[in-house]
């Protein structure tokens, strides 16, 4: 009896350390796949932040220059609407004058 009492404790204990080997093992390739998740997730973020910070900025730029050329644009136009103008008035004063008695 005293022999299969001591049998069944060295068995435990086998089993009990073999799980503790498993479980330790099993924690160390997690914690280093979960590491190697956080280094991903970071350079990733990193990635992600530096790709829109260069878009951004050449989105505004080219924004930017889009409404210096509409800026110009209008003022050309406004040039273009004043000539205009001016002859008309030009033309008119002659009219007027023409049709004077």
């Amino acid at each position: 009896m005293k022999k299969a009492i001591a049998l069944s404790s060295v068995l435990a204990l086998g089993a009990l350390g073999m799980a503790c080997g498993d479980t330790a093992n099993t924690n160390t390739a997690t914690n280093a796949n979960m590491n190697a998740n956080r280094a991903n997730t970071n350079v990733s973020n990193v990635a992600n932040t530096t790709s829109n910070t260069t878009v951004n900025s050449a989105a505004n730029t080219m924004g930017t220059a889009a409404n210096t050329m509409a800026n110009a644009a209008n003022t050309a136009a406004n040039a273009a609407n004043t000539a205009a103008n001016a002859a008309k008035t030009a033309a008119n004063t002659v009219a007027n004058a023409a049709n004077k008695p």
